[in-house]
């Protein structure tokens, strides 16, 4: 007995047979945007401690 399958896992089945190289493409694509190393904090806060404050209003001409 054969299952049914919609039209977008049919799409996805095809796209995979076609590209074989895509989910490697794609987890590429994720450690490249989203997979970061973990925060340091005392890093950060001894970053947040050493910024030097900006003042309001830093485009006008100062007249």
């Amino acid at each position: 007995m054969a299952m049914y399958e919609s039209d977008i896992t049919q799409f996805i089945k095809s796209l995979k047979q076609e590209r074989p190289a895509l989910e490697a493409e794609q987890r590429e694509g994720r450690a490249l945007l989203w997979d970061k190393t973990p925060i340091d904090l005392e890093e950060r806060a001894r970053a947040n401690d050493s910024r030097v404050a900006q003042k309001p209003y830093v485009y006008s001409s100062g007249n």
